[in-house]
């Protein structure tokens, strides 16, 4: 068989692969359209200004302090995972011995608590951090459960968007007299700030749209706690409360559209500063 019939023959199975992937693109393009509009469509015409009352009641169900709650929630965890995960990734990356022991067991760690559903991170929540250090369902309860949930994410990304940085940028640096410690602050982390922030933006998702671990950790109080030991519901707590009492569905759509405006915004802003630090 010459190559002019092979060619022949793997051109069919070429436009069928090719057709296929067009088709995945577009079913997938158009599922994430369908669930923005039918969740604009369902809610925007009951966003009233007694959702963003500053006390919540049972006429209102205002949205104001979960949203307060949703935004100190995300800031306080990130503002522990962040360092963490990506100091962690520096020592994978940068310090830890290619083929290293101790590097196979961290990720393979990471990879499994990826996988834990997280109504366990919930309960675990629940029973050390809420009972065991008798912090209560708070807030810094629920930020702490949130942090092991997303911890893995972070690692991961920010592992790869090191890997990603060429040796040679590394090279050139020790060429020129930089120690390490220069070399990766200077020369690897802002290269790779772009693969971090995308890690920190689905992590960031992760947390506004957490619910299971939230119930056990946080609590469902629908006002701001004075303190962060206090009790108090997210977005997507709140959503789920109202949508399971079965009275206040619309004003359940009307938190959803909320919810993912908060999200755009968030991507939207993660991408801005993204964009400005590698022209810088």
């Amino acid at each position: 068989m010459n190559n002019k019939t092979q060619k022949r023959q793997a051109q069919p199975l070429s436009i069928l692969l090719k057709a296929f992937v067009m088709f995945s693109a577009v079913l997938s393009f158009a599922v994430l359209v369908f669930l923005v509009a039918f969740i604009i469509v369902k809610g925007i015409g009951y966003i009233t200004p007694g959702l963003f009352s500053l006390n919540y009641t049972s006429e209102n169900v205002s949205l104001f302090p979960a949203m307060v709650n949703t935004v100190i929630m995300t800031l306080l965890t990130l503002l522990i995972a962040v360092p963490i995960g990506v100091f962690a990734a520096i020592f994978l990356v940068e310090y830890a011995g290619k083929g290293s022991k101790v590097v196979k067991v961290i990720r393979m760690t990471a990879e499994t608590l990826s996988g834990i559903p997280s109504i366990v991170y919930g309960l675990f929540g629940m029973m050390f951090f809420a009972t065991t250090l008798k912090w209560g369902m708070s807030l810094l309860a629920g930020s702490f459960t949130m942090v092991i949930m997303i911890l893995p994410l972070i690692m991961r990304t920010t592992e790869e968007a090191l890997k990603a940085v060429s040796d040679t940028f590394r090279e050139a640096s020790f060429g020129l007299g930089a120690g390490k410690l220069r070399t990766i602050f200077k020369i690897v982390l802002p290269a790779a700030i772009p693969g971090i922030l995308a890690g920190v933006i689905l992590a960031t998702g992760r947390i506004v749209g957490e619910t299971a671990a939230l119930i056990f950790t946080a609590g469902t109080v629908a006002q701001i706690p004075s303190n962060l030991f206090g009790s108090g519901r997210t977005l997507a707590v709140h959503m789920y409360a109202l949508s399971s009492e079965g009275m206040h569905m619309n004003e359940a759509y009307a938190t959803a559209v909320i919810l993912l405006i908060i999200v755009l915004l968030i991507n939207g802003l993660s991408s801005w500063i993204a964009r400005k630090l590698v022209k810088a």
